[in-house]
């Protein structure tokens, strides 16, 4: 367990460190993510991306459970 959230934690500090190179290649602005912007106000929904986060991240651990043989 202690392992998966030392893993976990690189990968949080890794994307942080790549958030800049990949907001320019369009990850954050896709059709299907909501933006409300007002005079003194925005608000940011990412569905889209959070969907396309979310299945890279399943297909990635589900190779590395195969790999792993768990």
């Amino acid at each position: 367990m202690a392992r998966y959230l030392i893993l976990a934690g690189f990968l949080l500090i890794l994307i942080g460190l790549l958030w800049g190179p990949l907001s320019r290649l369009g990850l954050g602005r896709l059709p299907g993510d909501i933006v409300i912007e007002r005079e003194n106000f925005t608000l940011y929904i990412p569905i889209t991306s959070a969907i396309l986060v979310s299945v890279v991240l399943s297909v990635l651990l589900a190779l590395l459970r195969g790999l792993t043989g768990r």
